[in-house]
């Protein structure tokens, strides 16, 4: 038999080890790992030269864009900006144009994006208006629902408790997952005209009417109905200690609840708005220090489960704008994050397993992700090959992204992807992409 490809001279992180192998590769699948004596012909070879191998990396919150919003991001650059990153396979947030809130939108979406990934990408829905639509999203292979509490997005009331335990029981029947953006709509409402009636237009505005109760409010109240389901509850980008003390009573009463952080909320404070400005701005903002210092130890024991992108792009234009409640919050990272928390790895912070648990094996687990997360022969042949002693200047005008801006810019980091292998193909190679639009997969709930 002669395989489509084998990789000499790795070193890959299996079973929670450093092993040097090589791995063949066919049909989109790791055929063997191994020797290299032992591997099977091959019509080609790809010599990694002893760099680190990964199973590829999940990213389960980012904002691709296209359809409406196409000039902020599109398909094809913003999973160019992933394999840039490393990034194998992404789930797609639906807070787009049209947003996703319907079989027919999410199936509109699957198939622009089929023509354009160069990654695997899975969707997200809204909840529909009509709860009974729900079961027909997820037969056209949502792998999850969006439930965004800071404003009025998705077909579900966001006020309603008994309309929300309504829609989670018939998730939780069909065994998907809601996927939450916790700030309490209420609070962050009237704290926000009240500062606006008071001419306020600053930063620290924006922070008081985005405060720490505004999270810890929405995710109470999130587990207060969830105790009367089994619904699996993922909150998104947590960032302050009182929202993430409440996460962990959840998971310690035994509800069915995950939660993520994003490299900002890990690796930003409130001092770097000095330096950053409205780049550094997204919801919800970045923090005190002791907030960060609260991630850290949440990541340190386990209580937190993802580290996530939140790949958030817009216009400079946008990101510049003079009334700071004009200004579109979000920050471009999918091709800087892996970089970034290398570089934590370097400092001692993590380690190159807990990049592993966080970043590919829980995201897999939790989002039922078939054939991924793991080096193991039959399981799709994503890869991230890493150069752990690269080091370089972020430049932000070198994104893949249309967004070339980041409050991470001109930042030394050390540790790169240098290979990105996506279905048994090589799809980024020293930063250039190397192969055709479309050659990703979108990938369906079965």
């Amino acid at each position: 038999m002669i395989v489509d490809s084998v990789l000499t001279n790795a070193k890959a992180y299996i079973s929670k080890e450093l092993v040097d192998c090589s791995l063949a590769v066919d049909n989109g699948k790791i055929f063997k790992i191994g020797k290299e004596a032992n591997m099977p012909k091959a019509s080609s070879k790809l010599d990694l030269k002893n760099l680190l191998v990964l199973p590829g990396l999940i990213d389960v919150h980012a904002h691709l864009r296209d359809e409406g919003k196409a000039y902020k991001e599109d398909f094809t650059s913003g999973t160019a900006a992933a394999a840039a990153g490393g990034v194998t396979t992404i789930l797609d947030m639906p807070n787009n144009e049209p947003v996703t809130m319907s079989a027919e939108a999410l199936r509109n979406r699957m198939e622009k994006a089929e023509k354009k990934v160069l990654v695997n990408v899975g969707f997200y829905s809204e909840f529909p208006k009509n709860v009974k639509e729900i079961a027909n999203i997820v037969k056209e292979g949502a792998l999850g629902f969006k439930l965004f509490m800071a404003e009025q997005i998705g077909g579900l009331n966001i006020e309603d408790d008994n309309a929300i335990l309504e829609a989670f029981k018939i998730v939780s029947k069909l065994k998907a997952s809601v996927a939450v953006h916790a700030e309490d709509r209420t609070m962050l409402k009237e704290a926000e005209q009240k500062l606006k009636r008071a001419s306020r237009n600053d930063i620290e505005a924006f922070l008081e009417a985005h405060s720490e109760n505004v999270e810890a409010q929405a995710v109470k109240r999130i587990l207060n109905i969830i105790t009367q389901t089994n619904t699996h509850v993922h909150f998104c980008h947590m960032s302050t200690q009182n929202g993430l003390e409440a996460v962990i009573s959840g998971k310690k009463s035994g509800l069915s609840v995950t939660c993520e952080t994003t490299p900002h909320h890990l690796l930003l404070s409130t001092e770097d708005f000095g330096r950053a400005g409205t780049l550094a701005l997204t919801m919800p903002p970045i923090r005190q220090k002791r907030h960060v210092s609260a991630l850290w130890d949440a990541i340190k024991n386990g209580w937190v489960d993802i580290i996530a992108s939140d790949h958030a792009p817009h216009t400079l234009e946008e990101k510049k704008a003079k009334n700071i409640w004009n200004v579109k919050v979000g920050i471009p990272n999918l091709e800087i994050m892996l970089p970034l928390l290398l570089t934590e790895v370097k400092r001692g912070r993590l380690s190159i397993g807990d990049i592993t648990t966080l970043m590919v094996e829980n995201p897999a687990r939790l989002f039922k992700l078939e054939g991924k997360g793991f080096l193991k022969e039959g399981n799709d042949a994503d890869l991230t090959v890493i150069d752990l002693n690269s080091k370089y200047k972020i430049d932000a005008s070198e994104f893949h992204s249309k967004a070339k801006y980041s409050p991470f810019d001109r930042q030394i980091v050390e540790g790169k992807p240098v290979k990105t292998l996506v279905n048994g193909k090589l799809v980024m190679d020293n930063g250039e992409i190397v192969s055709k639009t479309g050659s990703g997969k979108v990938i369906r709930r079965k």
